[in-house]
């Protein structure tokens, strides 16, 4: 992974993403009630859940991009606020749309990235990102040119090219075969062995087994079960 802005979060003090009360309307609909969440470096946790569970409302609060109605949502201490340039430089989020220039390649993409976070040996770690991804032979076409499973791929190179603390993923197992799946799972471990805060949203609960130091199951907005995976898991009946 390319060196970090930041080393925070070696298992002392408190955890790098804290959620304290945290809730969210719009309008007159309650799309998260208050929660309490702490994402320590090196563990993941899952969102577990229906669609419409609140599992997205949650992750655009962590990831800064969306602001609670009541509570407090923390990184590394200090608000989460998107346009915060340490946010920025240490938070990476995969959501399941992605903003393309539709002139630029997959690879002019993960450019200015690098660019944009000073990312040393930028083209070295491009290729090593891309071969990850599959994604070797598909550098020079546009995104919009890429299928289903390759554009996923391709948002989650746009992570990995960056340096991150706390990485924020909306169901990243979308549209990829079982061996990408198989792949992200052991992506993710790797990310928590280098000290990386994971918080992922996912329907698969073989990935969260794998992956998950905690899952927490929402339903309507509400927390229903949260604690280790097989615990929970298991509780609903594996799946939701």
């Amino acid at each position: 992974m390319p060196s970090r802005k930041g080393e925070a979060g070696d298992g002392a003090g408190p955890a790098l993403l804290q959620l304290r009360g945290v809730s969210r309307t719009y309008g007159e609909r309650q799309a998260l009630h208050p929660l309490d969440l702490e994402v320590p470096a090196g563990t993941c946790t899952a969102l577990f859940g229906h669609n419409g569970s609140g599992k997205s409302t949650l992750l655009r609060i962590a990831g800064g991009r969306d602001e609670p109605t009541t509570g407090t949502a923390l990184f590394d201490g200090k608000v989460i606020d998107e346009d915060d340039p340490e946010v920025r430089a240490r938070v990476a989020v995969v959501g399941d749309t992605v903003a393309c220039y539709p002139d630029l390649s997959v690879r002019d993409h993960l450019r200015l990235i690098t660019v944009a976070h000073d990312v040393a040996d930028a083209e070295g770690w491009i290729d090593r990102v891309l071969a990850d991804r599959r994604l070797g032979g598909h550098a020079h076409h546009l995104p919009g040119a890429l299928s289903s499973g390759q554009l996923q791929a391709f948002l989650l190179a746009a992570a990995l090219v960056r340096p991150r603390d706390l990485l924020v993923l909306d169901e990243p197992e979308q549209r990829l075969d079982p061996e990408s799946r198989r792949r992200l799972g052991a992506l993710l471990i790797g990310e928590k062995e280098d000290g990386v805060a994971v918080l992922l949203a996912t329907h698969q609960a073989d990935l969260a087994r794998a992956v998950a130091d905690r899952v927490v199951a929402l339903e309507d907005g509400k927390v229903v079960a949260s604690g280790d995976p097989a615990t929970v898991l298991d509780q609903l009946g594996g799946h939701q």
